[in-house]
């Protein structure tokens, strides 16, 4: 089955965690179904299941998101709309912890982009939220996405990670997406923010602001309560600049 070519899937990856991932991913997924009027899906692949919890309708934690790779479970069976009209989601849970050691048993190197193939003339833009770490998954991941979008916080350790990255994609050898790393969380009060942004001055970046922490408690992306908020702007910004990637693929 070959690719729609009109489909672009965008990860969003990180070495580590706790620098706004599921922010990301949810904020973008946003942008693609409503400024973009994309059809979308957003996948969460993170045990964690922020993202899910953050627009998921089902409350019922089905433990099947690791069944889809193991053909356990059809895959459209378990594509749900979200609260957001026009994004759907394939909801992460705790399953996932295991999937690493699935991909490893399974020896099947682009199982993730095969089920992507078969949704993809659904959607015009897959979204994924993906576990933190250099894993199986991450793997899975590389062979499966159009571009990766990495957040990093402004400080030394983040953009260590990021170095991370960049010798792990020169060491496996082969081709890769192309990668965007973004600035996370960015209080340009802080030397050492406004240090990083101006050594780096062609990453985009987002500003750290209330309406973020806001998301926990709404339970709704920026653009659905605070699309005029500094962050909202600056992702609706970041998603045109990767529209205008992917479409001159």
């Amino acid at each position: 089955m070959a690719k729609d070519p009109a489909l672009a899937t965008i990860a969003v990856y990180s070495l580590k965690g706790g620098v706004g991932k599921t922010t990301f991913a949810i904020n973008l997924a946003w942008a693609s179904a409503c400024i973009s009027k994309r059809r979308t899906l957003l996948w969460d692949l993170d045990p964690q299941a922020a993202s899910s919890w953050l627009i998921s309708t089902d409350s019922k934690s089905r433990d099947a998101a690791q069944a889809i790779f193991s053909k356990d479970v059809e895959v459209r069976k378990l594509i749900q709309p979200s609260t957001v009209q026009g994004l759907d989601l394939i909801a992460a849970d705790t399953s996932l912890r295991s999937l690493d050691h699935l991909f490893r048993e399974m020896d099947k190197k682009k199982r993730l982009a095969k089920l992507i193939e078969t949704v993809g003339k659904d959607y015009d833009r897959i979204i994924l939220d993906c576990p933190p770490g250099l894993t199986e998954t991450s793997e899975q991941v590389l062979r499966a996405a159009d571009m990766i979008v990495i957040p990093v916080i402004p400080s030394p350790l983040a953009q260590r990670a990021m170095g991370e990255v960049a010798r792990y994609l020169v060491q496996r050898g082969g081709s890769h997406p192309p990668i965007m790393p973004v600035y996370s969380m960015v209080d340009r009060r802080r030397a050492l923010h406004r240090a990083a942004i101006e050594a780096q001055p062609a990453w985009p970046a987002i500003p750290m602001a209330s309406a973020v922490e806001q998301m926990a408690v709404r339970r709704k992306p920026l653009g659905a309560f605070a699309a005029t908020s500094p962050p909202a702007q600056a992702f609706g910004n970041l998603w045109t600049g990767i529209e205008r990637q992917v479409q001159s693929r």
